[in-house]
């Protein structure tokens, strides 16, 4: 029997091997990224919430099946809300680093899965270099640090574009088709942007059908309409609701973008020192792709061509909206990086050495940066002023927008009451951005202030919460000017009302950041 299994013992071929070594440094190298992606994505996750992070809480808050209708006040789509909700009740807490930790999961997972998808597409090298990118990746570690749906964006937009890939430029079969509608309907349940997302696919798709011939092409027809059809069934439940956001909320604090904004997206999205060495080294590694007929491209070529037009797609259509109707935020970028990440894969997996040098070059600057230190002083200015509230007190805030993340941190204080502006607040969770400029327009001190001091009784305080106004460039949109202009009427009001004293301000020597406040605590005096 020795012998025998002597005889019949074989040595492990080098092939068999090299998987064995594969299979171990795989998961390695997967974990490495990830561990770095998480060191640096969680130095600043306890900042303090901002005006967005705070709606965020207020709509997630709410019971579940409350969460898609309340979106026709808010105007996004509802997928993050509702995963936000499932999150924190599964949790069982309402902290900051619980509320950003859902961000840095969607940030974490999307190394692996970008990892998976474009290795399966276009090789191991481009595999890893699409990982390391999206690991690195300054703009994602912002958000990654955000309870807001940016970090989900990207994670969906990868899917999506990668799947795109997959079925239309190298023409892997229906499952990649499959994949890429499920994926985009996703993102369109994500974030309103997912729809210049699908534009700028829509337009990659158009030009692949123009340049194949034949079989291909009837190919190509078939299989992008059934795409089309998929994804419309899937999001078909949702557009009534769009329709209506349209129509009556949009984004009236924005302002419309420059030219600057447009050229200067890919930086944004980058976020690095060397984006443009980066984008240089890409289009190195893809010179050699594109030589010839544009007909006989390798279908390598052909999804560098696709990922080019969806990029100048996905981010110029945006622009030139927002130039009529401005909605434009460099965070809503987030659904641009995903076809500009997988181009820069083709392209610095195929340059070689040189590409190699500026992955590992982009990688090193990229860790430096671990986000904004300060997002708002709403939660020191709450800290500063809680002592002096009970119950019965006042909390008007003259920028509407900021009285959920107000709420978040004086929920404490049991029994105060809430104002905006517009008048007194019972729902505390979403701002009501419907035909929010107009409603605005009609406010007034004596209409809309007056019947809300009349309420407080002698003894007890109004806390007036209004915005720094040091920055006028951001206070130049529709809805912008009219918060300072009725901000300032409102501080001028409650100044010049012989029944109220300021009795504190806080912070006392503000300064000139976004996304500032100052709070003014103004006592009701004694009668007689």
């Amino acid at each position: 029997m020795a012998t025998s299994a002597a005889t019949t013992f074989r040595w492990p071929r080098a092939q068999a091997l090299v998987r064995g070594r594969a299979a171990l440094w795989i998961p390695l190298g997967l974990g490495l990224l990830a561990a770095v992606s998480v060191l640096v994505r969680t130095i600043r996750f306890d900042a303090g919430l901002w005006v967005d992070e705070g709606l965020s809480f207020g709509i997630a808050d709410r019971p579940l099946a409350d969460i898609p209708s309340v979106m026709r006040q808010d105007g996004s789509p509802p997928l993050y809300y509702l995963l936000l909700h499932l999150w924190t009740r599964g949790l069982g807490v309402r902290s900051e680093v619980a509320l950003h930790a859902l961000s840095l999961i969607f940030a974490v997972l999307v190394i692996p899965i970008a990892w998976a998808l474009v290795r399966a597409l276009l090789g191991a090298r481009a595999g890893w270099v699409a990982a390391v990118l999206l690991a690195c990746n300054p703009f994602l570690t912002q958000y990654a640090q955000e309870a807001r749906m940016y970090s989900l964006t990207v994670l969906l937009a990868v899917v999506s574009v990668t799947c795109f890939v997959g079925a239309f430029a190298l023409e892997r079969g229906r499952r990649w088709t499959v994949g890429f509608a499920l994926a985009e309907a996703l993102l369109l349940y994500t974030h309103n942007w997912g729809l210049f997302g699908g534009a700028g696919l829509a337009a990659a798709w158009a030009v692949l059908v123009v340049v194949a011939e034949g079989d291909r092409r009837r190919s190509l027809l078939r299989e992008g309409l059934l795409a089309a059809a998929g994804i419309a069934v899937l999001f078909a439940p949702w557009l009534p609701t769009l329709a209506f956001q349209a129509a009556h909320t949009g984004a009236p604090w924005a302002n419309p973008p420059g030219f600057t904004d447009l050229v200067g997206a890919p930086k944004k999205l980058l976020g690095t020192s060397p984006q443009y060495l980066l984008l240089l080294v890409t289009a190195v590694g893809l010179a050699p792709l594109v030589r010839g007929p544009v007909r006989r491209w390798r279908p390598e070529a052909r999804a560098a061509l696709a990922l080019a037009v969806a990029t100048v797609v996905t981010l110029s259509v945006p622009w030139l909206l927002s130039q009529a109707a401005p909605a434009w935020a460099s965070r809503y970028l987030a659904v641009g990086l995903a076809p500009l990440v997988l181009l820069a894969a083709i392209g610095l997996s195929r340059a070689g050495r040189l590409g190699m040098g500026a992955l590992v070059l982009v990688a090193l600057v990229s860790i430096a940066y671990n986000g904004p230190k300060t997002k708002s002083n709403v939660r020191s200015v709450a800290e500063a002023i809680t002592p002096s509230l009970a119950a019965g007190d006042v909390v008007i805030s003259t920028q509407p927008e900021q009285a959920p993340v107000l709420h978040y941190y004086l929920h404490d204080v049991a029994g105060l009451r809430w104002a905006s502006i517009i008048g007194p607040l019972t729902d505390l969770g979403v701002t009501d951005w419907r035909d929010g400029t107009e409603r605005l327009e009609a406010t007034s001190p004596r209409k809309d202030l007056a019947p809300v001091l009349d309420g407080v009784r002698p003894g007890q305080r109004v806390v007036l919460v209004s915005p720094e106004f040091g920055i006028l460039a951001r206070w130049e949109a529709p809805w912008s000017a009219l918060v300072r202009s009725r901000s300032l009427a409102w501080e001028d009001a409650m100044r010049s009302d012989p029944r109220f004293r300021v009795i504190s301000v806080e912070p006392p020597n503000p300064v000139s950041r976004p996304n500032e406040v100052r709070a003014t605590i103004f006592a009701r005096e004694p009668v007689g």
